[in-house]
């Protein structure tokens, strides 16, 4: 009974949290947990304590690894840049298209929120439109809420 129950008769008695014939399936769904709260990240389902993910592009233990998707940064690029800036290529409809996130202005790189925090966060090194650097980051909170830190 794979260490998780109890046979008598030839027949596994599964203690709690354990299923299937051979009590080798966990119902523990905390190895299934994402890094944003989500059972299998939203886009899977837990099956004996590991994802079975249903977004054929989301992959990875926790479905939370894509190949094909644009990375939070590059995303974000253009929103960020007309919102600081104002300028880039949506400098024209930034009202319309970028007001999604919080936004708030730093000094510098060493006062931008740095890993640890409570919320999942991304550091961003992106070129502007004039080919220049700029960092941000970018994360969202346990409301939903997009946060976005740029450098002066």
């Amino acid at each position: 009974c794979a260490g998780n129950g109890i046979c008598k008769c030839r027949v596994c008695e599964c203690f709690p949290n354990f299923t299937g014939s051979a009590c080798d399936c966990s119902l523990d769904t905390f190895p299934c947990m994402a890094s944003n709260g989500q059972i299998c990240n939203g886009r899977g389902t837990c099956e004996c304590g590991t994802c079975n993910c249903t977004d054929p592009k989301f992959q990875g233990p926790t479905c939370e690894m894509c190949q094909t998707c644009l990375g939070v940064c590059a995303e974000h690029k253009d929103c960020v840049q007309c919102r600081a800036f104002d300028k880039g290529e949506k400098k024209e409809t930034c009202s319309q298209e970028c007001m999604h996130f919080n936004m708030t202005r730093v000094e510098s790189r060493d006062k931008l929120p740095q890993p640890g925090q409570p919320d999942p966060l991304s550091h961003c090194k992106e070129k502007d439109v004039d080919d220049c650097w700029f960092y941000f980051t970018y994360s969202v909170n346990s409301n939903g809420e997009a946060n976005v830190h740029v450098v002066e």
